[in-house]
């Protein structure tokens, strides 16, 4: 059985619209809904990251991709399957990052680097314990360090 879920909290944050790059430096707020006492934050400013489960809001149910497709739509790029990839027309449209704590101010969690737009609902926090990282190392595909290339890179 699937039940729904709620948004636990909203993002605050200076982009209106979803962007491919440049989301480096910019600190964002999570404000908890009402359902949630600034409690529901104690201990979380002791880790220096979380992990933020989010909706991709804006994407319609058209747009959604099932199969494979070019990232970014760049033919220069292999078509992989949407789960080989992490675009925001997933199935579940649930987008994740790793963030930095930068302080909690009651029920308001300020983090740097979230690469959601202003008005998110945000689905889950969770620490980022070194335990749960891989256990070795990490590998990828060429193409996908091309694209990073300037995502984390701070806007000019």
């Amino acid at each position: 059985m699937i039940e729904s879920v709620q948004a636990i909290g909203f993002v605050e944050a200076i982009r209106p619209h979803a962007e491919d790059d440049f989301w480096g430096g910019e600190e964002a707020c999570i404000r908890l809904t009402e359902t949630f006492t600034p409690e529901a934050l104690l201990g979380i400013a002791d880790f220096s990251h979380v992990e933020v489960l989010f909706l991709f809001h804006e994407v319609e149910a058209s747009k959604i991709v099932s199969g494979a497709r070019h990232p970014r739509n760049n033919r220069d790029w292999p078509a992989v399957g949407i789960f080989a990839q992490r675009a925001k027309n997933r199935p579940n449209r649930i987008g994740s990052s790793i963030c930095r704590v930068v302080r909690v101010e009651g029920a308001k969690l300020f983090v740097s680097e979230l690469d959601a737009i202003n008005g998110t609902p945000v689905l889950d926090i969770k620490p980022v314990m070194v335990e749960f990282l891989p256990r070795e190392q990490v590998r990828q595909p060429a193409w996908s360090h091309e694209l990073m290339r300037r995502y984390w890179e701070v806007k000019v």
